[in-house]
């Protein structure tokens, strides 16, 4: 069994339109494999869940859990992949950009022994502004961290059922998957493909939004940010020794120069910002230290369809 997971908030105007390819996927590997889809509902305050529960009533495939409260992409995702019963799970999203039909090759990549296959975007529909700004993030993001993360690589994936089980073990209030996953080892390959456009809906995925993802990327898989602090503050300690040598030698030879009221100020203010933004670095890992201990269920089912109490993990 192949379970394909879907996250969706508000995407009423594209039910329809992925069942039917949903639909279509399952009859071309019914030979080779049985799929279910799995959605999670982050909250939608739209027709999804009317349309999720139509859905369900006619194919038991189809399963779904809606939250309590907008939980996030991420946590979504993750609340995904603990409800499903594949040997294997495929990510995809609701808005049709990355297409199901990409689980022909990333079954057969699997099926050659690599426990996660993920995409690689070629081109996307979208400025080139924000092309590039991404293509700068996940460069960043990729230098920075313990350990590679592929580039142009989003959270269109299957992974293995083994896989699931390892993220499961995960303890992360905030989680970023593709780090994560990329973290945890296992044959992992790509499959290069071209990301089509929104047909309906809206993103939900703007700047702001982008970079604060991107920096629950660098928080929670590099230490550069606490060690940059380190060094910056040795490099500051050894210049002020340095400048504090010089003025004493040229107030040696130079008596008569008068005494840097305003430059004292200045150093001041310097070195009480340096080190709020350093005190900043620590906060943000102790925050996720403290959420981690407070341990906070991922996300609260408020509803689920075509599932059994005992099934239901949060």
């Amino acid at each position: 069994m192949i379970s394909i997971t879907v996250p969706v908030l508000n995407e009423a105007g594209n039910i329809d339109a992925l069942y039917a390819r949903l639909h279509a996927l399952g009859e071309k590997m019914r030979d080779r494999c049985d799929l279910e889809f799995i959605f999670s509902d982050n909250c939608s305050d739209d027709a999804t869940w009317p349309m999720l529960t139509e859905l369900a009533a006619r194919d038991t495939r189809v399963r779904a859990i809606r939250f309590s409260k907008n939980v996030g992409f991420q946590r979504s995702i993750l609340a995904n992949y603990l409800h499903t019963r594949g040997d294997a799970v495929m990510q995809i999203d609701a808005d049709l950009q990355d297409p199901p039909e990409m689980l022909e090759a990333f079954f057969e990549k699997w099926q050659q022994g690599y426990q996660v296959v993920y995409g690689i975007r070629r081109k996307r529909p979208e400025s080139w502004l924000l092309r590039n700004f991404r293509r700068l993030g996940y460069w960043a993001i990729d230098k920075v961290s313990e350990h590679p993360i592929p580039r142009d690589v989003g959270d269109f994936r299957l992974v293995d059922r083994k896989v699931i089980e390892a993220v499961a073990k995960v303890r992360t209030s905030n989680p970023y998957l593709r780090g994560i996953i990329a973290g945890l080892g296992f044959r992992q390959t790509g499959v290069v493909y071209d990301r089509d456009a929104r047909t309906a809906g809206e993103s939900k995925f703007n700047v702001s939004r982008l970079v604060q993802l991107g920096l629950t990327a660098v928080f929670n898989h590099s230490v550069v940010p606490l060690r940059a602090a380190s060094f910056l503050g040795l490099i500051i300690l050894s210049i002020s020794l340095i400048g504090a040598i010089y003025y004493v030698v040229l107030r040696l030879f130079h008596p008569e120069l008068p005494r840097g009221l305003a430059s004292m100020h200045i150093l001041v203010l310097f070195g009480i910002g340096l080190n709020s933004f350093f005190l900043g670095i620590i906060g943000e890992y102790l925050l996720r230290i403290y959420l981690v201990v407070r341990a906070d269920p991922v996300a609260i089912v408020h509803q689920s369809l075509n599932f059994s109490a005992s099934e239901l993990k949060l």
